[in-house]
């Protein structure tokens, strides 16, 4: 199998701090890999709303997550608390990409590389949308 390779971007567009949780843990008493994901949402949720979207409303259309990619680098464990930089690497005709680096503050090191897809959608057509200009422009 071919390995994944998801290049940490030199900056970041984003960052936000989250909390590890004791249900955030799993039976080999380390953070579990489902987990992650929605480390990702979180920090997707809280770089949208910081630039006053939602993951509903984009200038009049919504996103759906298609493709996700996640580099496991080292363990993470409770109590911690994570640094999530988000950054948009890729804007394409219906959507954009990102990548998220997850830090440990307590341990010091890298968590994480993640990657995900995100295309625009009208939820109220339920058909795919294009992306919009004004989103664009923000990352022109």
């Amino acid at each position: 199998m071919a390995r994944l390779k998801i290049e940490r971007p030199s900056k970041a567009d984003y960052s936000c701090l989250l909390e590890v949780r004791i249900t955030d843990m799993n039976y080999g008493g380390h953070v579990g890999n489902d987990r992650f994901l929605s480390y990702l949402h979180e920090a997707r949720v809280c770089w949208l709303s910081s630039l006053g979207y939602s993951e509903l409303d984009i200038e009049g259309v919504g996103l759906v997550m298609n493709e996700a990619m996640l580099q496991y680098k080292n363990q993470l464990f409770y109590p911690d608390k994570i640094r999530c930089d988000v950054t948009v690497t890729e804007i394409s005709r219906m959507g954009f990409e990102l990548v998220y680096h997850l830090w440990s503050e307590k341990q010091q090191k890298t968590i994480l590389l993640g990657q995900t897809g995100q295309v625009f959608y009208d939820y109220r057509e339920k058909k795919l949308a294009k992306t919009p200009q004004a989103f664009k422009q923000r990352f022109a």
